[in-house]
C-alpha cells in the first residue's frame, strides 16, 4: 500500500459523493446532517488535495465535471466498503462471545445449571463458560467469578441480583424422630429441633 499517495480524508470524499448523489449542496448537507458551508469546504478541500475540479458551479446548482465522473465510481466503492465495515463492526459489538465464569454450590452446579447452560449454549454458541463448583461464596467484586448462583440475595449494593429459579426446601425425619418429637411441624418451636442441613440454615 502506497500510503503517501492517499492525500485526502474520507469525510471529504463522503461530501463529494453526497453532492453527486443528492444533486445539490443543500440536499447533501441535509443527508449528512451538517451545514451547507461544511459540505462546500470539504469537497473544495478534496479538489485542492487532488488538484482537480470535481464540480462546475452555476448559481446554486452544481454538475459533475469529467474528472468528477471519472472518480465517482471509485468513491462509491469506498462508500460501500465503509458501509460494510460499519455493519461488520456493529455485528461484532452485538455478538455474545468470550469467557464467563459462573460459580455455584456443588449441588446447584450439578443439578440446576445444566439445563440453563443448554439454553445459553443455544443462544450464544461462541460463549465459553467456566463453572466453578464451590460451596464457598466467591467475591464478584474481586473478579473471582463473573456470575454467582446463590441461595441468598447478595449484600453488596452494586451487584445486580435476579431470581432464576425456585428451589424448594423440604424437611425429612426418621420414624424414630417422628415418634420422639410427635410429628414436628414448623412453628415457633422450630428452633428447638435438631436439623442437619446443607450449608447455613
Amino acid at each position: 500500500m502506497n500510503w503517501a499517495s492517499i492525500s485526502f480524508d474520507w469525510n471529504q470524499a463522503r461530501s463529494f459523493l453526497a453532492v453527486a448523489e443528492e444533486g445539490s449542496l443543500s440536499a447533501a448537507a441535509s443527508a449528512l446532517n451538517v451545514t451547507q458551508p461544511t459540505i462546500t469546504r470539504q469537497f473544495a478541500a478534496l479538489e485542492a488535495d487532488l488538484s482537480v475540479t470535481l464540480f462546475e458551479r452555476t448559481g446554486r446548482s452544481v454538475s459533475l465535471t469529467q474528472a468528477g465522473l471519472d472518480l465517482l465510481d471509485h468513491v462509491r466503492t469506498m462508500a460501500q466498503g465503509a458501509n460494510l465495515m460499519s455493519l461488520a463492526a456493529s455485528g461484532a459489538s452485538q455478538a455474545i462471545e468470550g469467557q464467563v465464569r459462573i460459580t455455584a454450590a456443588e449441588m446447584t452446579a450439578a443439578h440446576l445449571l445444566p439445563p440453563m447452560l443448554d439454553e445459553i449454549r443455544t443462544l450464544a454458541p461462541d460463549l465459553e463458560i467456566e463453572i466453578v463448583a464451590d460451596n464457598d461464596v466467591r467475591d464478584l467484586l474481586l473478579r473471582e467469578a463473573d456470575i454467582a448462583v446463590r441461595h441468598a440475595r447478595p449484600e453488596q449494593s452494586n451487584l445486580i441480583a435476579k431470581r432464576v429459579s425456585e428451589d424448594p426446601m423440604r424437611f425429612y425425619a426418621t420414624d424414630q424422630d417422628v415418634d420422639v418429637l410427635c410429628a414436628p411441624k414448623l412453628g415457633k418451636n422450630s428452633a428447638s429441633h435438631q436439623v442437619v442441613s446443607f450449608g447455613d440454615f
